[in-house]
């Protein structure tokens, strides 16, 4: 297997991106020029605006002419409607994760009734359970499938109260560009009730997802249950 070095570009985003989520450079902050960032790390001015234009899309920067880089924090909502992920946008202290199934290769033949190729059904995918928690409340349960395809050691890495886009992200460079879902209301049946300790036929939000990325051809897909009882569901998708 030959593995692609991670381009400039990309680890200069990583490298802003960070400190914009951590808090050193918080909403209204400018961040370095480009000449500054040019000279801070060695990089050329197409590679830091390729780092910035990054960011821009993203929702992390605003760019104005003559001005620079204002930083917007990061996107907003509870991340189930949102591209930046749940853990991004509820914040990792509030926000835990239990695996219920361990990553593992199966076959397939659909996810969640959406069409799959027919090399993503030759390559089987990679399918996970995991429950996430806010303030130790179980909140969301989610199923995901991702293609196998060209995503070594992917079932070896360490999901427990870990962010998949941004594993994704960082480790593969495939990063979620838009996506389709459908939303169903239902009643706990008795898995869910275990999950999210409720009673019978309490009221459950379900959300069929395809993600779709920046790699050509790449969408992976998500079931999502949601417990709206104490969190509402906001954000842009």
């Amino acid at each position: 297997m030959i593995f692609k070095e991670v381009p400039q570009y990309r680890k200069l985003y990583e490298k802003l991106r960070t400190l914009i989520e951590d808090g050193t450079y918080k909403r209204g902050d400018f961040l370095p020029s480009e000449n500054e960032l040019c000279a801070a790390h060695h990089l050329t001015r197409p590679t830091v605006r390729n780092a910035l234009d990054m960011l821009v899309n993203d929702g992390f920067i605003i760019r104005h002419q003559g001005k620079g880089s204002i930083v917007q924090g990061q996107p907003k909502g509870i991340g189930i409607l949102s591209l930046s992920g749940t853990t991004s946008a509820i914040g990792q202290d509030n926000l835990t994760t239990r695996i219920i199934v361990k990553p593992n290769i199966r076959s397939w033949e659909q996810a969640f009734n959406y069409e799959i190729t027919g090399k993503e059904k030759s390559m089987g995918c990679i399918y996970m359970e995991r429950l996430r928690l806010i303030n130790d409340t179980p909140v969301f349960y989610d199923i995901t499938m991702i293609p196998n395809l060209n995503l070594p050691r992917f079932t070896s890495r360490t999901f427990e109260d870990r962010s998949l886009f941004e594993i994704l992200r960082k480790h593969y460079q495939i990063q979620v560009k838009g996506g389709e879902q459908k939303i169903l209301a239902i009643t706990a049946d008795q898995r869910i009730q275990e999950h999210f300790k409720v009673k019978k036929n309490h009221p459950i939000l379900r959300l069929d997802r395809k993600m779709e990325t920046n790699r050509v051809g790449f969408s992976f897909f998500s079931q999502i249950y949601c417990n709206t009882s104490d969190y509402s569901l906001i954000g842009r998708f």
